[in-house]
């Protein structure tokens, strides 16, 4: 049979394994930079782009977008070419998804920081970005299909399915969760509203860390392990199990992110229903990675490669059992909101992501470049320190996490709350946070010493952009199945069959949640007495979403007994219908924030953003001085309400018209509050006069960023009157 020759397109792996570890360093160290700020709140003071809130959006889309997805891409581009025996469709695409995926990740690290956000979590990118990663994902996708159409190998491999499956349902997700409606060219509001909105994010959130920090890296654990062990993959048979029953039940499982909240209880018992079924094809995939080792234990002991993947496989293995387990309502009812669900996180991040990439990164750039590891010694220490580092940054989360949701649930005998002051539960677990600290330190000190290595390992080798290789062609077969041939063998040949029936073992589970939240005009009962926001609330909502509040203050009051005894009445579905975007929050760093509306006076409130350990001593929220200091922009004010009119917000074309008047008088109002703390009067005035004689602009009180935001705060919860005990009572 004749050979042909051709070459395998090695520079495009090349690049991507360089971004892949120049970013994870970026994120990682954004990340320990967060971890610090828990332990030093004032560390970045007065500097608004380096605060907390917006920052870790930042570390989040860092690790998961820049350091996780161009790991993908270098362990797909590599093991596909290799896979298929054919170099990749188009070079030209290849570069597309290169060059075009480091621009969207410096758009991000530009714009977060900047506070242009959505809120939405993992998806805080604004609308242009969000249209840019669809291009690139979509130039990805064309480029693997193309390259799987010309390929010279019939059968495609398991890895290849996962990839397949990845490409498909994260363009879904993607573009479901982004519809947005633009205001200008960096701010949209999400088209969605409250609990429609919050199901769709949470569809999309899971989902995202189901089928763009899983399945890929299921489909590099199915290639590179075997390869690295020198052994097969264990079982086909579970293989084919594994993929079909995991992308068929992972994506029912988002709404287990929101048990106990305004979602409708259907919607959660199906969540939690296949989020327990979804431990099986997990585990599947974890047998079948850790015994494809069977018979190589020997050479785990001496590779660190297999060190990497034996413990990455193990950490996929804890996180998937751990998911399911937190999805199970009681379980739920203790870890949601806390720092259980932090340690959580990382677990899979850290160990799964984290490791399973150090050890593909070090299995392949010896085999790029032509050369052996520079240091296996060194990365023999890399992997005991990051080790380490998992270990020291977990287990104090977890900890943590306990202790806070026993603190907030604890009763005295007479019935009243023990720590009735959130802030005692955060100065109980600060010693978790130090812990939490040096673990985060510890993993970047074993990147660092990966980046050594490799550098070390790319200079003594040969630089092989295109690598020679040979296989005979694809030989025409019958598309029917031969009397010998098992149905799935017959489809693993047939690429465009299989994807087609991925894409319908995704969309069902979407379709079945999805549409009903936005097609039943019963799904959320309406309350006649909420109302939407005015202008100012408006504007002050939008200040709370740029600044990332919801990153540490939830706005769910759960139906517990604990919550509503904190922080007043639970919430209802129905006071969310003008919410776009939903602001629920994953984590409770402060207290809840929905009942809060007149909770404190407007000048409480200004002393807070100033300087929050005034008014609560022990908090370790930042100061937010520059919005004291800002003038409010209300040149789009009318435009967004006109966006929300075109969402379904009932403004009136009068509403419009006399929005900045509207604003005028409730500033005016805000403003003569905070006249009657004599302090600020005096302060106020000296720095009028100080403007005056300097030739200085001054800007009203009412005209600063600080009092739209504290009209949305002093609005949050107010919309609906709940009788006390003393009114039953009388009734």
């Amino acid at each position: 049979m004749e050979v042909e020759k051709f070459y395998y397109d090695n520079k495009i792996v090349k690049n991507f394994l360089y971004a892949t570890l120049i970013w994870g360093i970026v994120g990682m160290s954004v990340g320990l930079l967060l971890a610090f700020m828990f332990l030093f709140p004032n560390l970045t003071d007065g500097i608004s782009w380096l605060s907390f809130g917006r920052l870790r959006p930042l570390h989040t889309n860092a690790v998961i977008f820049a350091f996780v997805g161009n790991a993908i891409f270098a362990g797909v581009y590599y093991s596909l070419q290799r896979l298929l025996k054919a170099r990749m469709w188009s070079d030209f695409l290849s570069k597309v998804n290169f060059w075009g995926w480091q621009l969207i990740i410096v758009a991000a690290a530009i714009t977060l920081p900047l506070g242009y956000t959505s809120s939405k979590e993992y998806a805080e990118l604004e609308w242009p970005i969000d249209i840019a990663i669809a291009l690139i994902w979509v130039a990805f996708g064309v480029n693997m299909i193309g390259t799987i159409l010309k390929r010279r190998q019939r059968h495609l491999y398991v890895a290849i399915w996962f990839y397949l499956a990845t490409f498909v349902t994260v363009a879904v997700l993607h573009i479901v969760n982004s519809i947005e409606l633009p205001v200008s060219f960096m701010k949209s509001y999400s088209a969605y509203a409250g609990v429609q909105d919050a199901l769709v994010q949470w569809w999309y959130g899971h989902n995202a860390v189901a089928f763009f920090l899983t399945t890929p890296f299921l489909g590099l654990m199915y290639y590179f392990v075997p390869k690295a062990a020198n052994r097969p993959v264990y079982s086909y048979k579970l293989s084919i199990v594994h993929f079909w029953s995991l992308i068929f039940i992972y994506i029912w499982a988002g709404p287990h992110h929101l048990l106990y909240t305004a979602l409708p209880d259907w919607a959660q018992s199906l969540g939690v229903a296949f989020s327990v079924m979804l431990i099986a094809p997990s585990w599947g995939g974890m047998i079948n990675g850790l015994l494809t080792l069977r018979g190589a234990w020997d050479k785990v002991r001496t590779s660190p490669v297999l060190k990497f993947m034996v413990v990455a496989i193990t950490g996929y293995g804890m996180a998937t059992f751990e998911g399911p387990m937190l999805s199970l309502k009681n379980v739920n009812a203790i870890a949601h909101f806390t720092d259980w669900i932090v340690a959580h996180v990382h677990v899979g991040a850290l160990a799964w992501n984290g490791f399973l990439t150090f050890g593909m990164v070090y299995w392949l750039v010896p085999k790029l470049f032509k050369t052996t590891l520079w240091s296996t010694k060194l990365a023999n220490a890399h992997f005991w320190i990051g080790t380490l580092g998992i270990i020291m940054y977990a287990l104090p989360m977890y900890v943590a996490g306990f202790v806070q949701a026993f603190m907030w649930k604890q009763f005295n005998p007479d019935g009243t709350l023990t720590y009735g002051n959130f802030l005692e539960t955060v100065t109980e677990i600060m010693p978790m946070y130090w812990m939490r600290a040096i673990g985060g330190t510890l993993f970047i000190l074993g990147m660092i010493m990966l980046l050594y290595n490799i550098v070390a390992t790319i200079r003594q080798g040969s630089n092989v952009t295109d690598e020679l290789a040979e296989a005979a062609p694809l030989q025409k077969v019958t598309k029917h199945r031969t009397g010998k041939e098992g149905y799935h063998t017959w489809l693993e040949r047939r690429p465009v069959k299989l994807t087609i029936y991925a894409t319908i073992a995704i969309l069902i589970g979407g379709i079945v949640q999805i549409i009903p939240s936005l097609m039943v005009d019963d799904y959320v009962p309406k309350i006649s007495s909420v109302k939407p926001y005015t202008p100012l609330e408006l504007e002050g909502r939008d200040i709370y979403i740029r600044e990332g509040c919801n990153n540490c203050h939830s706005q769910m009051v759960r139906p517990f007994r604990s919550e509503v005894e904190r922080y007043g009445e639970y919430s209802k579905s129905g006071e969310y219908v003008y919410d776009h975007p939903f602001l629920w929050g994953s984590k409770r760093t402060g207290p809840d924030l929905f009942r809060v509306g007149g909770k404190y006076s407007d000048n409480w409130h200004f002393n807070h953003f100033y300087d929050p350990q005034t008014t609560s001593s022990g908090s370790i929220m930042p100061s937010y001085k520059w919005l004291i200091k800002n003038e409010l922009d209300k040149s789009l004010t009318e435009k967004k309400m006109e966006a929300m009119v075109t969402l379904g917000v009932p403004y009136t074309e009068e509403d419009i018209e006399r929005a900045q008047e509207w604003m005028n008088e409730q500033g005016n109002t805000i403003e003569q509050n905070l006249f009657s703390d004599p302090d600020f009067a005096k302060t106020y005035e000296a720095d009028k006069k100080y403007a005056q004689d300097n030739g200085e602009a001054f800007i009203e009180m009412k005209n600063r960023e600080v009092v739209a935001l504290i009209a949305y705060l002093q609005r949050l919860g107010t919309d609906i009157k709940v009788k006390t005990n003393d009114e039953i009572t009388n009734n």
